[in-house]
Formats: C-alpha cells, structure tokens, sequence
C-alpha cells in the first residue's frame, strides 16, 4: 500500500504587480517550478509543495478558509478582506508569518488639483471612489468625518473627471497616474508591503515540517536583499575607526594581508546603507581596494 506525501500549498498572484517578485522569490528559494503555462495549480518538482496561482482579492480568503496553507499577498489587500469578513460574519483568523521586502505602496487619499485641501476635516461628506472601501472607512471612523464612496474595480482615477465622485482612495506607487488625471494625493491612510501568511489551522507535522525547511530560505532570501558584503584593505594602526564606520551591528572580520605587515583586510556584512561618502572616508585613513557587493542567499 502507498501512501501520498503531504504537499503544502501555496497560493500567490497569478499575475501582476506581486507575481514577478514572488516568482523570483520562489526561484532564490531554490524551488522548482514552471510557470510558464496556463494552469492554476504548479507542482514544486524538489519540495513536496503546490502552487496555487489565482487572483491576489483570492488568496486571503483560501488562506483563512484552510483551501491553502499559505499565501503571498499585499497587506492592502489582506487588510481590506479581513475587515470585510468581519462585518460578514466569515472566518477571517490568519497568522502572519513574515513580512516581505518587496511589494511596497501606499493607500491614498486624492483629490482635483484645484480642491482646496484645509486637513482631513474639508474631506467630511464628500463621495470617494475606491476598490477598498472598508480601508477608507476605517479610516475615515478614526479620524472624525463621514465619507461615501462608490465601488470601482478598474480606472479609478477617472471617477471625479466624470462626476461619479469628489475624490479616489487608491495604491499610488510614485503618483505619476495621479498627476496625468489632474489628482493630488491628500492623504495616505494605509502602507502596504507583500506578506507571507497562513492558515490559523495548526498544520500536521509533515507539513509544518516543510514550512520550517522553506521559511529560514524566506528569510535568508529577505534579509540577503537588504544587505551588502564589503571588503577592503585597511591600515593595522587604523582599525578602530574603520570599525567605527562600517554600517551595521556586525563585528567586522580581520585577515592578515600576505607579504604585508602596514596592512590588514576587512570583511564585514551590512544591514544598512552604505554610502559614498563612509567610502569616501575610509579612503581618507587610508584605506583601499573598497569592494561593496550584493548578497545573493544569507543562514544564519
């Protein structure tokens, strides 16, 4: 008699803004996988793990309903079903297991360009248009004032030009869309990034037991993209402030230099930024042979 291995599945956006990230994020995992073609479901060929590919207004719910383990999805989005479920009555328990550094916008307010905008209070009354109507009335319950809105899926940003409505609540990336269709942003009521959830259900042990193999990965994966591995020759006699300006909390690593006795090398992981002008002083105690490279996978 044979018996199936447990699969974790995993939903996340078939395509759109988070699909090409969390492919790649998929691909830096060392996941397997071809999704090339038309199917919604894609089987990891060296993890015992499914891909399910659907609508991103999908995913929180087949996450909350058990239909998927875990999901990849845009806090807006997340934040914005949850609510809704709420005031329904469904089930809307999830966990959060990790943000994500990819994915990143904002919810906003905007207005016509020859509104005049005196504070969130000249917004009291008006009519919005909007995708996320239970995010702008939160917001709008937070801060004191009454809002309408009405209910548009796409070409949000056309509403107050055809007189469905005083103003948009929408993602704005750079503003740019907002700018070509005579709109200022007034207001941001919610920032959103990519999360990685999961069912509230506690999984079996064989299936948590792939989680625990694939989320260090995640991780290793985020953090590597948010830091930089540097290199350089340094001064023996000038360590302590070359240490002092090395970005980040991790203790730098100091190898001899053969043939050298002036000179040491210095290798060091950078969480934060690392600017030109830190190089430009390590230059100055006489530093050289600066190096500042990505990291492409971190553990531990």
């Amino acid at each position: 008699m044979t018996t199936t291995q447990p699969r974790l599945r995993i939903a996340m956006q078939k395509s759109g803004r988070l699909s090409d990230d969390t492919q790649a994020l998929f691909k830096r995992c060392g996941l397997k996988l071809n999704l090339t073609d038309r199917r919604l479901l894609a089987h990891v060929s060296n993890m015992p793990i499914d891909i399910m590919r659907v609508r991103s207004s999908d995913i929180p719910g087949l996450v909350m309903d058990g239909v998927c383990d875990l999901g990849i999805v845009g806090d807006n989005t997340l934040e914005e079903t949850a609510l809704e479920r709420e005031l329904m009555g469904s089930k809307s328990a999830y966990v959060r297991t990790c943000s994500l550094n990819f994915g990143g916008c904002r919810l906003s307010l905007a207005m016509p360009e020859e509104f005049n905008y005196q504070g969130i209070k000249s917004l009291n009354g008006l009519r919005f248009a909007t995708t996320y109507p239970q995010l702008l009335q939160r917001y709008a319950r937070e801060n004191g004032i009454n809002v309408n809105f009405c209910m548009l899926k796409g070409s949000v940003e056309v509403a107050p030009r055809v007189g469905l409505s005083d103003g948009i609540c929408d993602l704005v990336s750079t503003g740019s869309t907002l700018e070509a269709n005579g709109l200022k942003e007034v207001e941001v009521i919610f920032r959103s990034k990519a999360s990685l959830i999961q069912t509230a259900t506690p999984l079996s042990p064989e299936k948590q037991q792939i989680l625990d193999t694939l989320l260090p990965r995640i991780q290793g994966v985020m953090k590597a993209k948010e830091s930089k591995y540097i290199m350089l020759h340094a001064p023996k006699d000038k360590i302590a402030q070359v240490s002092e300006l090395m970005p980040g909390k991790e203790t730098p690593t100091i190898l001899p230099l053969a043939g050298r006795d002036d000179l040491v090398a210095v290798h060091v992981v950078a969480t934060e930024t690392f600017f030109w002008e830190t190089m430009e002083k390590l230059k100055a105690l006489g530093c050289n042979s600066i190096l500042v490279m990505p990291i492409e996978k971190m553990m531990g």
